[in-house]
C-alpha cells in the first residue's frame, strides 16, 4: 500500500510538471523492422524537431501544445500522427517506402561514396569560404555575451527521490524538470548567469572579455567553480578541424580530413532567414572514435552554416561522460555576414553509458547580440589586468538581471536560488558538502576556526627509516581570496622514534604586481634524489619519501633542517620572478647511506654533515596560465599551457657558517601538445650545471623511482643514486594515442583502452674532483662492504659513455582509472642491482 502511494504520487508529481507541454518519445523502423537513424521528428504547423539516433530512437518536447507529429526521411513516405494526450511516450512508428520515388532517390546507408556526393561537394565549398565568414573579416569587433551555466542531477525517478540519501530534502525535488534532449527528468542544483562586453582586435590578436555581472547559486566559492568550468566548455569554432572539450581532440564535421571520418548525406533545402540552405546529415564511419552525428544547415552562396547541431557518437572512447550535445546557430548581420547568435552544450556526466544510469548534466548556454565592428581601442586597454575581487559584480540586483537576462530562466532554475539557500541549512547537506569537500581539496574544513585541517591523505606514510609515518596539520583559511595563510605539520615516525614539524607563511602585499613575501622552517626526512629540479616549497615531500610498496629498499634518505625566506613578483602575465634566501643543515638519516666528503686538502678527515646557505633566483614562465581568485594563493582553472622553469643558485661560504661557495644554473620546460586525432604529445627537458666542487647532497642525482607508480620525470628503471652528476641533459618523451590503435582491432575495440609509449633518456658527466671529494659517500654506493675498493672514473658514476635511456609501453584506462606501463631499460645493464624490466602503473579520473 505503502509502494502504490508513493508510485500515485510521483505520477501526480509528474502530471503536474508536464503541464502544458507536449512530449513524445519513441522507435522508428522501416517495414522490416530495421531502426532508421536520422529520421526528421517535427511537430506539425512549427520548427520544432528532432532527429533520430543511430538506433532510431528520439525524443522531443515543447512547451506548447501541438495535436500531430511528422517523421519524414529521404525514399520514404511522411508519416503524420495524431497526439491522443500531451505527453507520448514509447511510441512505435513504421515508415514506408516511397515507391514512385525508388527509381529517383538514391538512399544512402552505412558508408556513403566520397565522389559523386552533393554533399561532399558543398562541404569543399565550406572549407574555400571558411576564412571569409566569421569575425575574422573584421579589423575589431565588440559584442554583448550572455552565459549561464548550470549543473543538474539527472534520471531522478522515485528510488531516488525515496533513498535515505535524501531523508530529510525531500523539498529539493519540486524543482524538477524534464531535458529537451534526452528526456530524462532532472533537478537543477546549480545556476550560474554571467553578463559581459567583449571585445576583440585582429590585428593585435588580443580580446578582452569585461565582466559586469555574475549570479550563482550552490557554491560560496564560484570564481574557481566557474573557472573550471569554463575551461571544461571552452569556447570552440567549428570551422576547426578539430574540437576541444573534456582534454579530447574531436573531429569537427566541417574537418578538412571530415571525409576519412564522416559519411555526409544531402537530405533537404529550404529557406531560412529568406536564405536557401541544404541541409546535410553527417554520421561517423567508424565506431569508438572521438566523432560526432548530427546535421548542419549551409547557405548556398556564401557556404556558411546557418544552422549546427552535434551529438557524441554512443561508442566514443571517452570516459565519464554519456552524452554530448551541442547546437549553434548564426544570424545574418549582414547580406553576407553570418555571425554566432546562440550556442548550446549539454554534457550528461555517468559512471557509465546504460540508458537507465543516473548522473550529472552540465549545461551551459550563451548568447550573443549587438555586434559592432571597426571601432578601435587602444592597445594598453587590452592588457589590462583586474586586481581585485569586485564584490558588486557577484552582487546585481534583481532590475540588473531582467534588463540584462537575454533568455528567462526556467520556473525550476528560477526556484533553484532559493531551494539552494534552504538546502544549506539542512545539516545533511551539510554533512554531504564536507564529505565532497574533503575529496576535491583533501582539506577538511573548520569555518568557526577559519582552518582547514590537512592534507587528509598525507596522514599515513612509510620509508625504512622512520618506518610507519603518521602527520597532522592544517592551513588557515578565511576565503579563497585570503591576502596572507599559515600552514604547519607535525610528524613521527615510530621506527625512529623522531618527532618533525614545519611551519610557513606567505602574505600578499600587493595585488596589481603580485608581490609575495614567505618564510618558513622544516625538520623532516626526505628523498632528494627523486628530481633533478630543486624544490623550494619549504614544506613539500616528494612521494618517494613515504612510498608504502618499493621495488628496492628506499634507505638512501636525508634529515633535513631547512629555513628559507622569500619575495616573489609577477613582472608581467603569468611570468613570475622569485628570490630565495635559505639555510640548509644536511646528513644522512640512515646507516646503511653516506653523505661523508672529505673536509681537508689531505683527505684524512670526513664528515657527514652539511650546512649550507643559499640564494636562488628564479624565473617561471607558464603562457595561456588561467587562474581564479585575488588572494596569495590562487587556483590554476585550465591545462595545456607549456611551463619554463629557470634558476640561479648561489652558495654563500662562511656566511651564517655555510661550508661551501658555488653556483649552479638550471633549466627545464615541459609541454603537452595536441596531435588532432592521434593523441597527445607529452614532451619535458631538463639541462643543468654546477660549477665548483660540492658534497653528494649538493649534486644532481638522475632521479629514480623505486616505487610501483609511474611518474613523469624520474627513471622508472633506475634506483635512488644510481647516477649522479654536476651537469646533465634529459630529455622525456610521452605519447597517448587515446584508443587510436586498440580502436581498429575487433576485439580490443569495445573496451575502450589507450595505447601510451614513452621514452625518457639524460647523459651526464661529474668531474673527478667532485669524485675525490666525495669518495667516501661514493664508495658505500659503489663497493659492498667487504669488496676490493678501485679507483672510481666518472663513468662509474655519471651517465657519460653514452645517454641512459629507458622505454615503456602502457595501456590506459583500465576500468576507466587504471593505467599499467611495462618500462623496459635500454642499457647500462651490466651495472649491479640493474632493473632490466618493470611494471609500474597509476591511476585517476580522466576522460
Amino acid at each position: 500500500m505503502k509502494h502504490n502511494l508513493l508510485f500515485f504520487l510521483i505520477t501526480l508529481f509528474t502530471v503536474a510538471i508536464s503541464y502544458g507541454q507536449t512530449k513524445v518519445s519513441g522507435e522508428v523502423f522501416d517495414a522490416q523492422g530495421n531502426a532508421l537513424p536520422f529520421v526528421n521528428v517535427v511537430f506539425m504547423g512549427s520548427n520544432e524537431g528532432t532527429i533520430t539516433n543511430e538506433n532510431g530512437r528520439f525524443y522531443l518536447e515543447s512547451d506548447a501544445t501541438w495535436e500531430q507529429v511528422r517523421f519524414s526521411f529521404i525514399g520514404f513516405s511522411n508519416l503524420i500522427v495524431d497526439l491522443e494526450q500531451k505527453v507520448n511516450y514509447e511510441m512505435k512508428i513504421t515508415l514506408e517506402e516511397e515507391a514512385g520515388a525508388l527509381d529517383e532517390v538514391v538512399i544512402f546507408t552505412g558508408k556513403t561514396d566520397k565522389k559523386n556526393n552533393p554533399a561532399v561537394d558543398i562541404l569543399r565549398k565550406i572549407w574555400a569560404n571558411k576564412r571569409e565568414n566569421g569575425l575574422k573579416q573584421f579589423k575589431q569587433y565588440q559584442y554583448d555575451k550572455y552565459e549561464k551555466l548550470e549543473f543538474d542531477l539527472n534520471t531522478i525517478d522515485s528510488a531516488l527521490i525515496n533513498s535515505r540519501l535524501f531523508k530529510g530534502m525531500e523539498f529539493i525535488f519540486d524543482q524538477t524538470d524534464t531535458s529537451n534532449v534526452t528526456g530524462k527528468t532532472y533537478l537543477p542544483i546549480f545556476v550560474n548567469e554571467a553578463v559581459s562586453k567583449v571585445y576583440g582586435d585582429n590585428e593585435i590578436n588580443k580580446v578582452k572579455e569585461e565582466l559586469l555581472g555574475n549570479k550563482n547559486s550552490g557554491f560560496s566559492e564560484n570564481q574557481t567553480v566557474i573557472g573550471f568550468v569554463k575551461d571544461l566548455y571552452s569556447d570552440y569554432d567549428i570551422y576547426q578541424n578539430y574540437l576541444q572539450f573534456f582534454d579530447k581532440s574531436f573531429t569537427s564535421p566541417l574537418s578538412r580530413t571530415g571525409i576519412q571520418t564522416y559519411n555526409y548525406v544531402l537530405s533537404d533545402s529550404a529557406y531560412i532567414d529568406n536564405k536557401w540552405c541544404y541541409n546535410i546529415i553527417y554520421y561517423p564511419r567508424r565506431k569508438n572514435e572521438l566523432t560526432f552525428k548530427g546535421d548542419f544547415w549551409v547557405n548556398d552562396s556564401t557556404w556558411a552554416i546557418k544552422e549546427i547541431n552535434m551529438q557524441l557518437s554512443k561508442s566514443a572512447n571517452i570516459n565519464w561522460v554519456k552524452e554530448i550535445y551541442m547546437e549553434q546557430e548564426f544570424d545574418i548581420v549582414n547580406d553576407t555576414t553570418f555571425l554566432l547568435s546562440r550556442d548550446y552544450f549539454l554534457s550528461d556526466f555517468a559512471f557509465n553509458k546504460k540508458e537507465q544510469s543516473r548522473g550529472m548534466y552540465g549545461k551551459r548556454t550563451t548568447l550573443y547580440d549587438n555586434y559592432e565592428f571597426d571601432k578601435k581601442l587602444d592597445k594598453d586597454y587590452y592588457d589590462k589586468e583586474v586586481y581585485n575581487y569586485d564584490k558588486d559584480i557577484y552582487n546585481r540586483g534583481d532590475e540588473f538581471w531582467e534588463e540584462n537576462r537575454k533568455e528567462e530562466l526556467s520556473k525550476d532554475e528560477l526556484g533553484v536560488y532559493k531551494m539552494l539557500d534552504t538546502l544549506k541549512t539542512v545539516k545533511k547537506f551539510r554533512n554531504l558538502y564536507n564529505a565532497g569537500s574533503v575529496l576535491a581539496s583533501g582539506y577538511y574544513e573548520i569555518p568557526s576556526l577559519n582552518f582547514d585541517y590537512g592534507p587528509i591523505f598525507s596522514t599515513f606514510g612509510f620509508n625504512e627509516v622512520e618506518g610507519l609515518r603518521v602527520r597532522t596539520g592544517g592551513r588557515t583559511y578565511f576565503s579563497q581570496n585570503d591576502p596572507w595563510r599559515l600552514e604547519g605539520f607535525l610528524a613521527y615516525g615510530f621506527k625512529d622514534k623522531k618527532g618533525k614539524f614545519g611551519i610557513s607563511g606567505k602574505w600578499l602585499l600587493d595585488k596589481k604586481s603580485r608581490l609575495i613575501i614567505s618564510g618558513g622552517y622544516r625538520q623532516d626526512v626526505e628523498q632528494i634524489g627523486a628530481s633533478l629540479t630543486t624544490s623550494r616549497d619549504v614544506l613539500g615531500r616528494n612521494l618517494a619519501s613515504s612510498s608504502l610498496v618499493n621495488t628496492a629498499t628506499n634507505d638512501k634518505l636525508t634529515s633535513i633542517k631547512l629555513a628559507n625566506v622569500a619575495a616573489e613578483i609577477e613582472v608581467v602575465r603569468n611570468l613570475q620572478v622569485r628570490a630565495d634566501f635559505s639555510l640548509r643543515t644536511l646528513e644522512s638519516a640512515s646507516e646503511t647511506f653516506s653523505l661523508d666528503y672529505f673536509t681537508d686538502a689531505t683527505q684524512t678527515t670526513t664528515t657527514g654533515e652539511l650546512k649550507q646557505a643559499e640564494v636562488v633566483l628564479t624565473t617561471i614562465w607558464e603562457p595561456g596560465k588561467k587562474t581564479s581568485g585575488f588572494g596569495v594563493e590562487r587556483r590554476v582553472t585550465n591545462e595545456w599551457f607549456p611551463s619554463f622553469y629557470a634558476s640561479y643558485t648561489r652558495g654563500l661560504e662562511g656566511t651564517l657558517d655555510s661550508d661551501f661557495g658555488y653556483d649552479k644554473f638550471q633549466f627545464s620546460a615541459r609541454k603537452a601538445i595536441r596531435v588532432g586525432g592521434l593523441g597527445t604529445l607529452t614532451a619535458s627537458t631538463e639541462v643543468g650545471k654546477t660549477f665548483d666542487e660540492v658534497p653528494l647532497a649538493l649534486l644532481s642525482p638522475v632521479p629514480g623511482n623505486q616505487s610501483l607508480f609511474s611518474i613523469f620525470n624520474t627513471f622508472s628503471q633506475l634506483n635512488f643514486y644510481e647516477f649522479t652528476t654536476d651537469e646533465y641533459a634529459s630529455l622525456q618523451l610521452e605519447h597517448n594515442f587515446g584508443g587510436r590503435i586498440f580502436n581498429r582491432i575487433p576485439f580490443l575495440k569495445g573496451l575502450n583502452l589507450r595505447e601510451i609509449i614513452g621514452v625518457r633518456g639524460i647523459i651526464g658527466n661529474i668531474s673527478q674532483a667532485n669524485i675525490d671529494l666525495n669518495r667516501p659517500a661514493f664508495e658505500s654506493l659503489l663497493f659492498a662492504e667487504g669488496d676490493p675498493v678501485t679507483a672510481i672514473t666518472p663513468s662509474m658514476i655519471a651517465p657519460s659513455m653514452e645517454p641512459y635511456y629507458e622505454y615503456s609501453i602502457g595501456v590506459g584506462n583500465i576500468f576507466k582509472v587504471f593505467r599499467i606501463d611495462v618500462n623496459f631499460r635500454g642499457n647500462y645493464n651490466f651495472l649491479p642491482d640493474a632493473r632490466k624490466i618493470g611494471v609500474t602503473g597509476s591511476f585517476g579520473f580522466y576522460f
